[in-house]
């Protein structure tokens, strides 16, 4: 593994019965970068995230995080992998602060980490309330203080703002950005929104039908294409949310 890649993905294989997935995806994931991943529904972006994450294992190919395979090596990148799905269930009787302790005690970490991811997502006059009296956007953003609890060296953040108003959006958007600003952490995001992944990521790959058809840089992809949902358009010949 070179040194500055925490994920390396080497062609990857994987099937579901008769569904060939991910079709022999190569990438490599530096430190501290934040890469998004578009794709319209089956395109194989959430099946290539699972294998990352160690959830499902390639039928062929390679992945490789920190330099480590998760066999034998599942509890240290556990520790070093923060999750946030789309929809994420809290304890509706928990308050803010008490889900954030009880997340904080798997890594015997304690007030100083609960009120630093507080802090950070924005919900110091919530921190009392429980969470079933929390707001949609307000619920999404304690999900990515989970997240972020551990200090992880990688984030995996699947659609994180889908079905939230626009201001809702934004506040995740600015959280993720002062990430970026703050620590050395690498972000995969898989999103359907295009304003998303220019916004917030340094590199984007396009997927569809298990195979990388474009990746690179904004400026790197729009060199032929006026916006990003053109050069999809172009690629795929549908809407990525079709």
């Amino acid at each position: 593994m070179s040194v500055q890649n925490v994920i390396e993905v080497k062609d990857v294989w994987k099937s579901f019965k008769t569904v060939q997935a991910v079709k022999g995806i190569s990438l490599n994931i530096p430190k501290g970068q934040f890469v998004a991943l578009l794709g319209p529904n089956g395109a194989g972006k959430t099946t290539l995230v699972e294998m990352i994450e160690g959830i499902q294992k390639p039928d062929r190919g390679d992945i490789t995080i920190m330099g480590k395979h998760w066999k034998g090596n599942e509890d240290e990148l556990h520790r070093i992998i923060g999750l946030s799905l789309q929809e994420t269930r809290f304890i509706d009787k928990l308050r803010v602060t008490e889900t954030l302790q009880l997340f904080a005690s798997f890594f015997n970490l304690g007030k100083k980490r609960v009120d630093e991811i507080i802090d950070l997502i924005g919900l110091e006059d919530k921190s009392r309330s429980y969470v079933v009296n929390l707001s949609g956007g307000q619920r999404q953003r304690l999900a990515i203080g989970i997240s972020l609890i551990n200090s992880p060296a990688i984030l995996l953040l699947d659609e994180p703002t889908t079905g939230l108003d626009p201001n809702a959006r934004r506040e995740i958007w600015d959280i993720l950005m002062n990430l970026k600003k703050m620590s050395e952490t690498s972000m995969i995001l898989t999103t359907h929104y295009m304003d998303e992944a220019e916004k917030l990521c340094d590199h984007i790959i396009i997927l569809d039908n298990g195979v990388i058809l474009r990746e690179g840089t904004l400026d790197q992809l729009l060199v032929k294409s006026r916006t990003l949902d053109d050069l999809f358009v172009s690629l795929t010949g549908r809407r990525i949310y079709e």
